[in-house]
């Protein structure tokens, strides 16, 4: 196994990355000094786009561009031209909210947790954006909603409550697009960190990144831990999996809050990093079909 910095970028709060199977990139975000960033691993070429506000998460567009959750609402992104527009914000009666992570399901439709900017209150909750641009709210009632996948059979949606320690598991109909009843799936302890982004991989485990752990780790189908994977940055943030054949795991950090000392001793935190040789392929990153 071997754990590369490929992007030194430094970010404040790196989160969210995806494979681009069709242009052969990682898109990925930076939360608090909002900015969309690419890498190309082909020739190691970055490229960024400044946001106008807080971007917690963005997915692929079946269409092309990309769809985004935003401290402001839901929008479509479009780098060629720089454009975003608008579609709605579900929250725009919670100013203390903001959007955080997100995913895209079987069925197409792109996902978003939000959270209380302040990171203290319970007003987080889970909203559905389906391809006709409608959006519709569950009750999640988590400081910090982060982390949204699905395994492979597409019955249970994982959500990490990073503040409560939990990755929960929600009954989940892909039918209707409904998550029914949730249960514990894992329990972070304290001296481990607290649950961030997960990316459920070929086999129908579960990759979670812990911030302020230093790691990730790699959950089987019951919750148990098979393996745990140390990262060169203590605030690990989120994971997918990419490259030519998906056995690429491509890391997101976060550099905020970190003192010099803490930055001298992991000079690459806030930077994206591919881990290889894990001997472990990802899926194909789903696209919104709106």
């Amino acid at each position: 196994m071997r754990i590369e910095c490929v992007v030194p970028a430094r970010a404040l709060v790196g989160e969210g990355p995806i494979w681009d199977d069709r242009g052969r990139v990682v898109w990925w975000v930076d939360i608090k000094a909002p900015a969309l960033h690419r890498y190309e691993p082909a020739t190691g070429a970055t490229k960024s786009w400044p946001m106008p506000s807080r971007l917690g998460t963005v997915a692929l567009r079946e269409r092309g561009g990309l769809v985004g959750a935003f401290k402001d609402g839901f929008a479509l992104i479009d780098p060629d031209s720089g454009a975003i527009t608008p579609l709605a914000d579900p929250e725009a009666h919670l100013p203390g909210n903001r959007f955080n992570d997100g995913g895209v399901d079987a069925a197409g439709r792109f996902w978003a947790g939000t959270m209380d900017d302040g990171e203290k209150d319970p007003t987080g909750h889970l909203y559905r954006l389906d391809p006709d641009g409608s959006v519709t709210g569950f009750e999640a009632a988590i400081a910090i909603t982060n982390g949204l996948d699905w395994s492979l059979d597409g019955r249970t949606f994982y959500v990490a409550d990073t503040p409560g320690g939990m990755i929960l598991a929600y009954d989940f109909d892909m039918a209707t697009g409904r998550p029914g009843a949730r249960r514990l799936f894992a329990r972070v302890p304290d001296a481990a960190g607290h649950p961030d982004g997960l990316v459920v991989d070929e086999e129908d485990h579960v990759w979670g990144a812990h911030w302020g752990g230093a790691r990730l780790t790699r959950y089987r189908p019951d919750g148990s831990i098979e393996r745990v994977v140390a990262m060169p940055a203590p605030q690990v943030t989120s994971a997918c999996f990419g490259g030519a054949d998906l056995d690429v795991l491509y890391v997101t950090t976060a550099a905020i809050g970190l003192d010099a000392a803490a930055l001298a001793a992991c000079p690459d935190a806030g930077g994206l990093f591919a881990v290889t040789g894990l001997g472990i392929r990802g899926r194909p990153s789903r696209r919104f079909a709106g």
